[in-house]
């Protein structure tokens, strides 16, 4: 089978944000290392990500580590970023996600028509704080717009920040895309203009742009831009006393 550079690229990033030797298995299944430092989800969580046919996953225990290489003979290797699915067979007391990991290379790029004029903010200018307000802090939080550290890209209405995309600067050259636009005026392809600016910026400077997301609509935005799906991701905090009690050979009272 021909090798995906796309893929090849995309599991670099994660494999380096495990924080600790791993490698995604050239035949597919989960691969589990102990990695309280891990990148793939908040500190003490388990994270788990599944790219092509294959997952890794960093757990912050060895006993947590012993329980999740038992999961795939419980959890079809398609459903191991399924909430529901690890919730049948893991005590899960918190859930993020999943969400969806897309990634663009320049021969797959496609740039939105130029039907607005886009300009270009520093990160953190005073003209993104509306926005950001206007937003909400769910959907600010979602957008990570107040995480770039590249320029961001903007649609003006009058002097009035609508619409905004950047990305943030990830480990193994890569460039996480974080796109938001204020509720009222979304449906009018404003992100996709803006997104599409950042994206092309992120290319030029050989980055590989990321798109994770969740909402139907940010989803779609990706894919108009050329973004392939490759996989996802989950983060869940694990109840590691609970996983304590049930270890083999832990005698019980």
């Amino acid at each position: 089978m021909p090798v995906d550079p796309l893929l090849v690229r995309a599991r670099g990033l994660w494999e380096t944000l495990a924080a600790v030797p791993v490698s995604f298995a050239p035949s597919g299944g989960l691969t589990v290392v102990t990695s309280p430092g891990s990148g793939l989800c908040p500190p003490s969580w388990a994270g788990i990500v599944m790219l092509g046919d294959a997952a890794i996953a960093t757990v912050p225990t060895g006993g947590a580590a012993q329980a999740l290489r038992r999961v795939p003979a419980a959890v079809p290797a398609g459903s191991l970023t399924r909430p529901e699915a690890i919730e049948a067979v893991l005590p899960v007391t918190e859930v993020l996600g999943p969400a969806t990991l897309a990634y663009v290379a320049r021969d797959g790029f496609r740039p939105a028509p130029g039907h607005h004029a886009v300009e270009h903010l520093a990160p953190g200018h005073r003209d993104l704080r509306e926005l950001v307000r206007s937003a909400g802090p769910e959907d600010a939080d979602e957008s990570g717009m107040e995480e770039v550290t590249s320029p961001v890209f903007v649609v003006r209405e009058g002097t009035d920040v609508v619409a905004a995309a950047g990305y943030r600067a990830w480990p193994a050259a890569t460039a996480h895309v974080c796109v938001l636009t204020a509720p009222q005026w979304r449906g009018r392809q404003l992100a996709r203009q803006t997104a599409s600016a950042a994206v092309a910026h992120a290319l030029a400077a050989g980055l590989l742009p990321q798109w994770r997301a969740r909402p139907t609509a940010s989803r779609r935005v990706a894919r108009a831009l050329g973004f392939r799906e490759l996989g996802s991701q989950l983060s869940v905090r694990l109840d590691l006393d609970t996983l304590a009690d049930a270890s083999p050979g832990r005698p019980h009272h």
